[in-house]
């Protein structure tokens, strides 16, 4: 069975220990490839050390909204820099993680936009696929992705809108990310989304090393959970764990051009 895990933050001192061996009980377990996002200026440059030297690796770059009280104008001066001296590159497959988060309250929503459109901007520059941070701001996103309408369209990171939101980024072209909160015995709402998602529409996910899946709870979440989050969400979807594997691998190899 092989595995995409599309959302994870390997680059976080949770993993500074035991980075090496998580690699390499992730490829033992067939967990081939992983993304790992930026979330501010100054971990850019550790998310492309860590794609550049690990073969299982690839780079997202972006500035999360949560850290929007350190974003500065010149630190998106600084990433669409970098995505313009990496255009091309293989290694460099997405700008992420990139969004609107509702949910934080002192978040300002105007400046969020700004920065999120700015964003996509250069996402479809330089023809790359957006990784989103969707928070309680599934309207304003949705909205917003419908000006933009980007070419290569992206992943949903921790989808858990509705069914009706669902429908619309699928329109849109892009992928729900499915990951360790859909575990949860008490996520009822979104076991019933799920179930009714058409299988090319999604992609696995762990965003370790949050959102740990029900299985490990309280621990640090690991790419190395992927196949265990796989066989969970199967059975909501009531298919084999190979088969979501398999779907899961060929969307994500579609939505970053990969082989």
């Amino acid at each position: 069975m092989t595995l995409i895990d599309t959302h994870t933050h390997l680059d976080f001192d949770d993993f500074d220990a035991d980075r090496q061996t998580v690699l390499s009980h992730c490829k033992q377990l067939g967990v081939e490839r992983m993304v790992v996002l930026g979330v501010y200026y100054r971990n850019l440059q550790r998310v492309w050390n860590l794609a550049r030297t690990e073969p299982q690796v690839y780079a997202a770059l972006g500035l999360h909204p949560i850290y929007l009280d350190e974003h500065r104008p010149e630190h998106l001066h600084a990433l669409r820099d970098r995505l313009s001296t990496l255009a091309g590159h293989p290694k460099l497959c997405a700008v992420g993680e990139i969004g609107l988060d509702y949910y934080v309250e002192s978040l300002d929503r105007e400046r969020q936009l700004e920065i999120f459109d700015s964003q996509l901007q250069m996402a479809a520059e330089f023809d790359l696929p957006a990784l989103l941070h969707v928070r309680r701001s599934h309207a304003d996103t949705i909205a917003t992705l419908k000006r933009f309408k980007l070419k290569r369209s992206g992943i949903v990171h921790a989808f858990a809108g509705s069914r009706e939101e669902a429908r619309e980024y699928i329109k849109l072209g892009f992928k729900l990310g499915l990951g360790g909160a859909a575990t949860w015995p008490q996520a009822l709402r979104m076991h019933r989304v799920i179930a009714e998602l058409p299988l090319d529409s999604v992609v696995l996910e762990t965003d370790s090393p949050d959102m740990a899946p029900a299985m490990y709870p309280g621990v640090r979440n690991s790419p190395e959970h992927l196949p265990q989050i796989c066989d969970a969400l199967a059975k909501l979807m009531d298919i084999s764990p190979e088969r979501l594997a398999r779907a899961s691998t060929d969307n994500a190899n579609e939505i970053f051009g990969w082989q």
